[in-house]
């Protein structure tokens, strides 16, 4: 008796830590959710120019590229008029890419060139020297390089061409290096703040006694729907990376708003899983009006006095359809709603109608975004 006791005992321990596990899987990790305070990218912005094209740059109306290679060979102490060139092989481009956090002098960055005046396309082009900076007007970064460009562009004197995906945007791997690094010093903070990326009551509350609960003390306490404050615990102020890495692995379990998305231009619904509905009664039929209009000759019989004249004969066909009436008792869920509603037959299209309407009586338990 004692054994099979024992083995009853160690079976529902378990199907206990099953359980738990199960229940520690669900929930997205704080990681994707959140993010940490000082922890983040930066946009980096800058002006260049790309040469060696073969005969797509920007043609001789776009002056500011005429004027930026001017400028260019000025400083390179080659004097030369406007007037004299020619930039057909060479193209005015915006240059972007993103700063990491934490990133150092010397570390590679990818960057986007895109085209600002009229080019046919950067296909084979180089980008010169390029200063990247950021909001307050810095240097950060230094891009250079040759592009690559996921498609072509081709096209006759006649005017006919064949072009595929964009040619007039391109990418360069590790085109720019860092020259500056943004002064933060990540090891002195005492206090963490935990930035939720969808502010919510309820998830900041789960979060922070989430964290209570895993460092075993009361660190953590919700300042507001969108910020959690997490004093950082002696034993690990001088191992700070490590805290943020036990941290961003927890799993929470987020609440969101009711909300039901509508895109009338695609036809495309998207309702969460608390969508709720009061008792509420739906009929929904399409009403078709068909007219056709046909032209026909009336001639009068030989050696009359009448005329040969044209009338209009209009055939008018009225199809309504018939629709069953649906009853939906309160509370009904997303799964009811949906299969209620596919059994009177209602397109996507019509339920955009339907929810406005449902909406309207004041029977949807959700915010209404039409996009």
């Amino acid at each position: 008796m004692h054994v099979k006791s024992k083995f009853f005992l160690i079976t529902a321990c378990y199907f206990l830590f099953l359980m738990v596990m199960v229940g520690a899987a669900k929930g997205a990790r704080l990681k994707d959710i959140a993010s940490f305070k000082g922890v983040r990218s930066n946009q980096l912005v800058g002006y260049g120019l790309v040469v060696g094209l073969n005969g797509t740059g920007d043609g001789t109306g776009t002056e500011f590229t005429i004027q930026s290679l001017a400028n260019m060979l000025e400083r390179m102490g080659i004097h030369v008029l406007p007037d004299d060139i020619k930039v057909s092989n060479v193209a005015a481009v915006m240059v972007t890419a993103e700063l990491p956090p934490f990133a150092r002098i010397g570390s590679k960055l990818d960057v986007l060139v895109s085209s600002v005046g009229d080019a046919k396309s950067l296909e084979g082009g180089t980008l010169l020297l390029t200063p990247l900076k950021g909001a307050d007007n810095k240097v950060y970064a230094m891009a250079q390089g040759p592009l690559v460009v996921g498609g072509f562009a081709s096209s006759g004197q006649a005017g006919g061409g064949v072009k595929k995906n964009h040619p007039t945007v391109g990418r360069i791997p590790d085109g720019a290096t860092v020259e500056r690094e943004i002064p933060f010093h990540f090891d002195r903070m005492k206090d963490l703040i935990v930035t939720l990326n969808s502010p919510d009551f309820t998830t900041a509350t789960r979060v922070s006694n989430l964290i209570n609960r895993e460092l075993g003390l009361s660190a953590a306490y919700a300042a507001d729907p969108g910020t959690i404050k997490v004093k950082v615990p002696q034993n690990y102020s001088d191992n700070l990376v490590g805290l943020v890495a036990r941290l961003e692995q927890l799993r929470v379990q987020t609440d969101t708003k009711a909300r039901v998305i509508l895109d009338e231009r695609t036809g495309t619904v998207v309702m969460g899983e608390n969508v709720r509905i009061s008792s509420v009664a739906i009929a929904h039929g399409n009403l078709s009006v068909r007219i056709k209009e046909t032209k026909e000759v009336s001639q009068p019989p030989p050696f009359s006095q009448g005329r040969t004249v044209v009338t209009n004969n209009s055939q008018v066909n009225v199809n309504e359809e018939a629709r069953k009436l649906i009853l939906m008792p309160e509370g009904a869920t997303l799964g009811e709603v949906v299969r209620a509603l596919n059994a009177i037959g209602v397109t996507p299209r019509d339920l955009i109608v339907v929810l406005q309407a449902i909406k309207a009586a004041g029977a949807l338990q959700a915010d209404l975004v039409i996009m």
